[in-house]
């Protein structure tokens, strides 16, 4: 993206004028576009001069109040892969356009259109996974539904890269796969007559969680990508995996939704496997009327147990203000891992690095929340206040910040698989 910033600057200080088509059009593309364009989760798509016009006084106003795009780590806390926030060049290009009467310009500058892709970003999975029946949506309000997806791999298998396609994009808000051997899934599956089950914050009640229990997730923008090699996620024989869907309130309209995951096996050795910390505080009073509640959740790193970072999901629900995660050496010394000044429970992440980060023996992991338990909150769903803590309901809260990680000792045995 900096280098698209520099031609940008490039061709502004060369021809003056900032056009659409030689300026704009590119930012969009690489910033907007994976949202918005057609069969998406965004409300329209943004991928031409008519669109930018038509929606020109929301997109202004959305970016002055950086809304959009819903981008949320700082810059300078961590640098992240496949960053589509706005850089303050990027936003100010756009805002100025708009205000000097956003020139067309000549259509022979536009960028090539990004040609349109299968469903799939990696190409075709070797398995793809379907919740077995279509889910109606017939309440309005946020829903979380667990269903129960079974498998039959013959053995275990190490993935290396998976994509949730969601079935309804204007109502499946995120995912979270979650893997459990215990069968007690199977057993709440369709107890209340409709596929699934309710769940909130995690796989469900009685669901066994480990380290090795969650196997990903999806939000909105998010990309398909590939481990590193020598790692990937292992599928326990039979497992079945949980896939929790948090939808959209959906109005009066029904909706109906079959959300997929396609599976990519690793096509090389496997010898670490990815695993998701939980760094969290489950023991904490929000009292009410506190605007600016802190709330701390440390691990420390035991010796012989170096481990390394890929990712980070940081969640918090709707009284959650700020996110940071830093990682704390022996000599005091802080290391960023990621920070949320503007938290959005909307719009929630798996965030992974540019660059993986060391763990050592020793260190300490320490996760800050910030609350906001005022009138003052618009989005404070309890009325009168009330003193808030640990749950899994939508008046509860949580602190927790997920790395994914593995552990730098583990050698298991290679594990090829052949496709």
């Amino acid at each position: 993206m900096k280098l698209v910033l520099s031609l940008i600057a490039l061709a502004v200080g060369a021809f003056g004028q900032v056009t659409y088509t030689r300026d704009i059009s590119r930012v969009f593309q690489a910033k907007c576009q994976q949202c918005h364009r057609e069969g998406d989760i965004a409300p329209f798509a943004l991928d031409s001069y008519e669109a930018a016009m038509t929606w020109g006084e929301d997109i202004q106003r959305a970016i002055e109040e950086r809304r959009m795009p819903p981008w949320k780590p700082v810059d300078g806390f961590g640098e992240f892969q496949h960053n589509f926030g706005l850089s303050a060049e990027e936003r100010d290009l756009i805002l100025n356009w708009y205000r000097g009467g956003a020139e067309e310009g000549d259509p022979r500058d536009l960028p090539e259109a990004v040609a349109p892709g299968g469903e799939f970003q990696l190409g075709d999975p070797d398995v793809v996974l379907t919740m077995p029946q279509t889910y109606s949506l017939t309440r309005r309000g946020d829903t979380y539904r667990c269903f129960v997806i079974p498998t039959d791999f013959g053995s275990d298998r190490f993935i290396d890269a998976f994509q949730v396609v969601p079935g309804n994009r204007q109502v499946v808000h995120h995912v979270i796969l979650y893997l459990d051997t215990s069968g007690k899934a199977r057993q709440m599956d369709g107890q209340d007559g409709n596929p699934g089950y309710d769940c909130f914050g995690g796989p469900g009640d009685g669901i066994p969680l480990t380290l090795s229990s969650m196997a990903g997730g999806w939000v909105p923008g998010m990309r398909a990508n590939r481990f590193p090699e020598g790692i990937g996620t292992l599928l326990p024989k039979d497992v079945d995996i949980i896939m929790q869907v948090h939808y959209y309130p959906c109005g009066r309209t029904e909706q109906e939704d079959q959300t997929k995951v396609g599976l990519y096996f690793a096509q090389g050795e496997v010898n670490k496997r990815l695993v998701y910390l939980p760094i969290l505080n489950t023991r904490f009073q929000i009292p009410p009327g506190a605007e600016s509640h802190e709330v701390t959740a440390t691990f420390p790193i035991p010796p012989l147990f170096d481990a390394t970072a890929y990712l980070v999901a940081p969640h918090m629900h709707l009284l959650g203000r700020q996110f940071k995660l830093e990682k704390i050496r022996p000599n005091g010394r802080t290391e960023p891992l990621i920070y949320i000044d503007n938290w959005d429970f909307n719009w929630q992440g798996f965030y992974q690095y540019q660059q993986p980060i060391r763990l050592n023996g020793f260190d300490r992991v320490r996760a800050t929340c910030t609350f906001d338990n005022s009138e003052n909150n618009p989005r404070n769903p309890s009325n009168p206040l009330k003193t808030v803590r640990w749950g899994e309901g939508t008046e509860d809260e949580m602190c927790i910040g997920f790395l994914g990680i593995t552990f730098d000792r583990e050698n298991i045995v290679p594990f090829n698989q052949p496709l």
